[in-house]
């Protein structure tokens, strides 16, 4: 199964128009003949596209996982411009935190509005190769202010070396709204518990992994046996 590296050593359709007033209260309904940006933040998760859709798949990430990078390379763009639009297929983004440096990024981009989540997610997975080689030169010094038993003062220094909170300016957050995030106990501890437990109930035990519908697909971790397994699920449904 793939994992991450360890770093501590240990087509979019257009809202129709409306004919008349009457029809108008229904618009809220209409717009979302596109669901390529609605997205909605559950019990850990980030849902992108619509929620009730026919197939509902889920990647569980690592944002240290240099395969995860790839796969969002290759993968998501496709999702967001192709699947998701149409509402027939959702994708609910799964973190499985690793280590101190995973649960920061996960932390930051799940910071602000859920509607920030996907870009925040597609930024620091792509910007990994230059972060994580950063990682793997850290200091012993480094690494103990990041293994430091006040979690804040060890995410603060994470994001501080490695450049976390360059990648949320670039994303309009200012440095208060980083600093909160990164202080935010209750969020941090929330994720990490989501995630171990998510991981266990669906047996997953390395990154990429996807589910659909519920169920985890087995030698499936890259974008191409990934869609093709969509594929599978969407002709299905419409045979239905």
């Amino acid at each position: 199964m793939l994992a991450g590296v360890a770093v501590f050593g240990t087509a979019i359709i257009a809202a129709p128009a409306f004919a008349d007033a009457e029809k108008s209260k229904n618009a809220s309904d209409l717009k979302r003949a596109d669901w390529s940006t609605f997205a909605a933040r559950k019990d850990g998760g980030n849902i992108l596209g619509n929620p009730d859709a026919a197939v509902k798949i889920k990647e569980y990430v690592s944002y240290t996982c240099p395969h995860c990078a790839t796969f969002a390379r290759q993968g998501d763009p496709v999702l967001k411009l192709y699947y998701l639009p149409t509402g027939d297929v959702s994708v609910e983004v799964r973190h499985i935190i690793r280590d101190p440096i995973d649960w920061t990024a996960a932390v930051l981009t799940n910071c602000g509005e859920p509607e920030k989540f996907a870009q925040n997610h597609s930024l620091f997975m792509g910007a990994q190769p230059k972060w994580l080689e950063e990682a793997r030169k850290a200091t012993t010094v480094q690494k103990q202010r990041w293994s430091n038993p006040n979690r804040t003062a060890a995410r603060q220094a994470i994001a501080s070396d490695l450049g976390f909170e360059e990648l949320m300016e670039s994303r309009g957050y200012s440095r208060v709204e980083i600093a909160r995030c990164l202080a935010d106990n209750e969020t941090a501890t929330t994720l990490v518990i989501q995630s171990m437990e998510e991981a266990k109930r669906m047996g997953v035990s390395g990154t990429p992994s996807f589910a659909i519908d519920g169920t985890l697909l087995e030698g499936t971790h890259s974008w191409q046996p990934l869609q093709m397994q969509i594929d599978k699920a969407l002709t299905a449904k419409r045979d239905q």
